[in-house]
């Protein structure tokens, strides 16, 4: 007789693939027409999608605002920047790297917040018509705020997962200045090209952002699925990776039809939200 256990995971491994092509069938049928089309659902799930708060390919709004394309096109360069260099690298950046993450983080609140209080001036009249702003809000600084957050987020996710993953660990920092230079110069760089407002940049962005963004859903769910099945530390290739991650994209796949029907039943448009137009 298998155990209780053993018997519990067999079944597991035959049903998280057929969970993962539905919740994918179901997704390619809702999502609008299109290969852009089905980045957009996926933005839709986290962004407020306010066409004056984004880039354009022509006329077309991309799939995230310029604060969530930056911030999540730049989490998804930082972790396969890190997969290549880092491996198994599981500690966290030194002192010095994580006090310039936390001014990332600080620039990311603080644009945002003075960036919100601007929409809500322009949407709505009262008290909050006395507050000034710290200064006009635009979608070049929304970019770089953004992009230094996703980094943030890539750069303390990367080893926290390794943390979770490994039987074997690397104790090596998994970012150190030489290649936190590299990524913040490429982030910078990367930016720069994106205000050209170049074709040939944006669709790549477009798709960077909205794969980025349901690369660290799937990350952060596929981790939570390793703590519950209490298969944390016992990994020793990628290979064995292949049913926690299709469980994590089951999972985000799900959230994500979730808050789109949602939001679609709520707001009957796949753009921003009806009368948010700062």
């Amino acid at each position: 007789m298998q155990p209780k256990r053993q018997v519990f995971q067999n079944i597991v491994r035959w049903l998280v693939p057929v969970a993962a092509i539905l919740a994918f069938a179901a997704w390619m049928y809702i999502a609008p027409e299109g290969a852009l089309g089905k980045l957009d659902a996926i933005g839709y799930a986290v962004c407020h999608r306010i066409d004056a708060r984004s880039f354009h390919i022509g006329d077309r709004q991309l799939p995230l605002c310029a604060r969530c394309t930056g911030e999540f096109y730049a989490a998804g360069i930082a972790l396969i920047f890190q997969g290549f260099i880092s491996g198994k690298r599981s500690r966290l950046p030194s002192r010095g790297i994580i006090a310039v993450l936390v001014l990332f983080f600080l620039a990311f609140g603080i644009d945002g917040s003075n960036s919100y209080l601007y929409l809500l001036k322009q949407t709505s009249e009262g008290a909050l018509s006395q507050i000034p702003n710290l200064y006009i809000p635009n979608n070049t600084l929304r970019l770089f705020t953004g992009s230094g957050m996703g980094i943030a987020l890539a750069a303390v996710l990367f080893p926290i997962v390794n943390q979770t993953l490994w039987r074997e660990q690397d104790d090596r920092p998994a970012l150190e200045w030489k290649s936190f230079g590299i990524l913040i110069g490429l982030t910078i760089i990367l930016n720069l090209l994106i205000l050209t407002d170049s074709l040939f940049v944006l669709y790549p962005i477009a798709y960077l952002s909205a794969l980025g963004t349901l690369s660290l859903l799937v990350i952060v769910f596929a981790i939570l699925w390793i703590m519950i099945m209490r298969e944390d530390n016992t990994f020793t290739s990628a290979r064995q990776l292949i049913l926690p991650f299709a469980s994590g994209l089951t999972l985000a796949l799900l959230m994500i039809l979730s808050i789109d029907l949602l939001r679609l039943q709520f707001t009957g448009t796949w753009s921003g939200f009806p009368g948010l137009t700062g």
